[in-house]
């Protein structure tokens, strides 16, 4: 490999909105994240599934699916 050529590669610290803070291993010095596994509600199970189930019932009555069988 070309030495010339080849991104520097640093330890990052990621900060996320919610204050949690990590060590990875990036070509920039630092990121900043919104969202982290900390935070996100698929990881931290508070999911809203009643947005979900609305959503997919208001897209089966505008095509007309019947999921009754």
């Amino acid at each position: 490999m070309k030495k010339e050529i080849q991104p520097t590669y640093h330890r990052a610290n990621v900060a996320c909105n919610c204050g949690n803070e990590f060590v990875t291993g990036s070509t920039n010095d630092s990121i900043h994240v919104e969202v982290c596994s900390k935070c996100h509600p698929f990881y931290t199970g508070t999911q809203k599934s009643l947005t979900t189930r609305g959503r997919i019932d208001k897209f089966n009555r505008k095509y007309g699916i019947n999921n009754e069988e």
